[in-house]
């Protein structure tokens, strides 16, 4: 009878990822909530068959060279892909999955609590309560602003920026922005005009970074980004860390060259707590929850399993990665 085989699991997830598994392999997991360390994620790699990944952990060279050639598949509890050496792996023969689609709608909904919660002003509000500051001091006490008949700039139209745009065309918004690599045919269901990146912050009332990271967008979001921006405008980021210049929106949110910001996610994670930006009224900050839905992360850790399985037995991946 050959070995069973061998397979890392770099964090914890849902039994729907592990259980399929462990049920055919040997699977060693971290058993730590932080993540696993360089050193011994490259000492557990060596010789398996298989790696069931997380974002940050760091599928690299090293980390390859570690595991060997017994090495057949990577899968990624996540759609993100910027912690994988995808050149590496292809040159090496390894296959690789990430999970797209199952966590679209999850995120899709807190980047519409994230929206309303910063138009809202509700991390103000909430202080207020919790300290017992005296309401409506006077007639503008807290005022924020309204979705409806507003313009919405939606930076990347692919899965989850379309999600979000289904959602809040209930509240009769004015105008849909869109601007990435190309036009979309699908745009045309909530009516969305394709413009280039400066119309967009221009004339939006609210900007939404739904745009995957590649070599050309990291720091998209500087100073010159926001000063295009309208003062009143609020920025949501539910993509990555990397695309925003966090120093500068610092600079802008404390100087009013935009109104505010609500952030699902920082560079880096978790932001260091004298980072200024948790001390900004106007900057309302999750960590990195998007798609933290049972929902959506059984469903994640499950297509996570179907790839490593897959790739395995050396079948063809049901989400590969391209």
């Amino acid at each position: 009878m050959s070995a069973r085989p061998r397979v890392l699991i770099s964090r914890s997830a849902p039994p729907a990822g592990i259980d399929p598994i462990k049920a055919v392999c040997d699977v060693w997991i971290w058993p730590e909530e932080d993540p696993i360390p360089d050193e011994e994620f490259q000492k557990q790699a060596a010789g398996v068959t298989a790696i069931f990944c997380h974002p940050p952990d760091k599928i690299n060279k090293a980390l390859l060279d570690a595991a060997g050639p017994s090495l057949k598949v990577v899968g990624t509890m996540s759609v993100g892909l910027d912690h994988i050496d995808l050149e590496e792996c292809r040159r090496r023969g390894i296959k690789v999955g990430n999970t797209p689609d199952v966590l679209t709608e999850a995120v899709a909904e807190l980047t519409i609590a994230l929206l309303l919660s910063a138009a809202r002003r509700l991390k103000e509000g909430y202080a207020c309560v919790v300290s017992g500051e005296k309401l409506w001091e006077n007639a503008h006490f807290l005022c924020g602003h309204e979705i409806t008949g507003s313009t919405i700039g939606i930076v990347g139209l692919g899965r989850i920026g379309m999600a979000v745009a289904k959602r809040l065309k209930s509240f009769n918004v004015a105008k849909f922005l869109y601007t990435g690599n190309s036009q979309k045919s699908y745009a045309e269901e909530v009516d969305a005009e394709f413009v280039s990146f400066d119309k967009l912050l221009e004339n939006s009332d609210f900007v939404i970074a739904c745009c995957s990271i590649n070599a050309n967008n990291p720091g998209l979001f500087n100073k010159a980004a926001f000063k295009k921006m309208k003062k009143s405008a609020i920025f949501i980021n539910v993509s990555r860390g990397v695309l925003v210049n966090q120093d500068d929106l610092i600079e802008a949110l404390t100087t009013g060259e935009i109104y505010g910001a609500a952030l699902d996610v920082t560079t880096p994670e978790p932001l260091p707590l004298d980072n200024p930006l948790h001390s900004l009224k106007n900057c309302l900050m999750t960590p990195h929850i998007g798609s933290a839905s049972y929902k959506a992360r059984n469903g994640m850790a499950s297509l996570t399993a179907r790839n490593i399985l897959a790739g395995i037995r050396g079948e063809d991946l049901p989400s590969p990665v391209a």
